[in-house]
């Protein structure tokens, strides 16, 4: 899309720095322009995958890049997304790059700077707040234009506090498994782990899932442990879980899940893996003290069931 084209859509100019606006069809990039002007934001440009690393060279100052994939670009939208990744880790410009369920793989695979929000089949009111959130964490003051203002101020909040749990939740595990005393009566003499059966992980894995058919599953959404449960029973039964797999296993929106999880490698509590055979995907595993702190738990618990 050429600057003519941008004109046509009737996007307005002013002096703050520009978004950009990459995309993988035409489709895609009107529900980008939609987005972005519902922020009340300026637009820069408009690409396709084909020349955004070009464009990104080019440009001497942006204050976000939109990237929005509905459809598997290949290795151009590998590359893509590395130069995106690499450009906003170096701080050049905020980045939210909005995806589908079916892209979850291979865009974790390429993006590891935890700026970068990944947003997945959000609505229209999840993706202006999180470019309007990727604003504001890159210091940059916008105004949200006026339509749906309520509704994303809502959002805004829904978001920040989402965030703030997050945080909360984290600074306390990030402690917990250096902290965790062993049990008054170790497993053996080297003081390794307790023994731990991937069925007594399945058993109370289910034992959750079963709570939604009599409660509504928001009133239990706790993404951080069901992903710590999903990881150690694939550990226990020597499988490998790709970051797709485990957003299911969180029970909550992709985008919340793919927060979580970005905050949990942040934090050292899991690691990310390339796949040996596959290099658009990684897999997510425990760290070797988060097994450890989860394995010792399960011991001290006992029998009575862990929910």
């Amino acid at each position: 899309m050429n600057a003519t084209q941008i004109e046509q859509y009737g996007l307005s100019y002013s002096g703050k720095p520009p978004i950009l606006i990459g995309a993988s069809s035409d489709a895609a990039m009107a529900r980008a322009i939609r987005t972005v002007e519902a922020a009340g934001c300026r637009i820069g440009d408009t690409m396709t995958l084909e020349f955004i690393r070009g464009r990104i060279q080019q440009q001497v100052a942006a204050s976000a890049i939109w990237l929005e994939l509905d459809e598997d670009g290949g290795a151009q939208m590998d590359d893509v997304l590395e130069c995106v990744g690499a450009n906003a880790a170096d701080g050049r410009f905020a980045a939210v790059i909005s995806t589908t369920a079916e892209l979850i793989d291979p865009v974790s695979a390429r993006i590891h700077d935890p700026d970068v929000d990944v947003i997945v089949d959000a609505d229209e009111i999840a993706r202006t707040a999180a470019l309007a959130l990727a604003l504001s964490r890159a210091g940059i003051e916008q105004r949200l234009s006026d339509v749906a203002a309520d509704q994303n101020a809502a959002r805004l909040r829904q978001l920040s506090d989402e965030v703030s749990r997050i945080a909360e939740s984290l600074a306390r595990l990030s402690v917990g498994p250096a902290a965790v005393a062993p049990p008054a009566q170790p497993a053996n003499a080297s003081g390794e782990a307790p023994e731990l059966s991937a069925e007594t992980v399945r058993a109370v894995i289910r034992a959750r899932r079963l709570r939604s058919r009599y409660f509504s599953e928001d009133l239990f959404a706790d993404p951080a442990w069901d992903m710590l449960l999903d990881l150690l029973q694939a550990e226990i039964a020597q499988l490998r879980v790709p970051v797709s797999s485990l957003c299911i296993a969180a029970a909550v929106p992709a985008t919340t899940a793919l927060r979580w999880l970005k905050t949990m490698v942040s934090q050292g509590l899991f690691l990310r893996r390339a796949d040996p055979h596959d290099g658009r995907r990684v897999f997510v595993e425990l760290a070797p003290e988060t097994s450890n702190a989860l394995r010792r738990y399960f011991a001290d618990v006992g029998a009575p069931a862990v929910v």
